[in-house]
């Protein structure tokens, strides 16, 4: 058995300070492309974001098996947090 880690939602890029959507907590989870148990690539896409303004994709940081994705369509999320338990490779 692997070691399980998070993967926290990363910082938002500093682009996105100058719209003002990030600031204001205006990000949501679009679309979640992955679900627990399935096996993932580092730089694999788990969610898209939507800020009204941009779509962004974020990537894992990681390979293994999801153990808990833990956001769904339409929720709020900001930097920091969890997005998905992993056991790592």
């Amino acid at each position: 058995m692997g070691r399980i880690v998070e993967i926290r939602m990363p910082k938002y890029p500093e682009c996105w300070d100058s719209c003002g959507s990030c600031r204001t907590g205006e990000v949501f989870v679009q679309s979640v492309l992955v679900r627990n148990g399935e096996k993932i690539g580092t730089d694999e896409t788990l969610i898209v974001l939507e800020t009204g303004k941009v779509a962004l994709d974020i990537p894992s940081p990681y390979s293994g098996i999801l153990v808990d994705v833990r956001v769904e369509e339409g929720d709020p999320i900001d930097e920091g947090e969890v997005i998905a338990t992993i056991e790592v490779d």
